[in-house]
């Protein structure tokens, strides 16, 4: 049996670190969605495999239209809409937690893949560092 042989590039690839941030807390409660949203811009410059997971209240740092001049602090949630900019291409939410929320798909700043409960343990077992924020 011939062995496969792999270019520079796809080797390249293969050595890269996968990291998967989990965001499970709402953006304006703590400081954790902020701190994480940092995290991931510093690692994306390091060019690993950076995904996103939002679940449980986390699925609300991605809303539109978050007012916070109420509560007086820095609506961060905008920058989540350049994450793809950065290298970081998937950014996954837990379907069961936009639905317990009362969101959709459209009620999202920008385009992500919808995971369930199986896809979505399947995809941590996958991942090298998992960084939960």
């Amino acid at each position: 049996m011939a062995e496969e042989i792999k270019t520079d590039e796809e080797q390249a690839e293969e050595d890269k670190t996968k990291f998967l941030f989990i965001m499970k807390k709402s953006p304006h409660g703590s400081t954790y969605p902020q701190e994480g949203l940092e995290v991931i811009l510093i690692m994306a410059a390091y060019d690993q495999i950076i995904n996103v997971l939002f679940t449980d209240d986390g699925v609300f740092c991605l809303k539109k239209g978050q007012d916070t001049a109420g509560i007086m602090v820095k609506n961060f949630s905008a920058t989540f809409k350049a994450l793809e900019s950065y290298g970081v291409e998937h950014l996954y939410v837990d379907r069961q937690s936009l639905k317990d929320r009362g969101l959709t798909e459209a009620d999202l700043l920008t385009p992500v893949e919808l995971v369930d409960e199986d896809e979505m343990r399947e995809f941590i077992r996958e991942q090298d560092v998992i960084l939960p924020f």
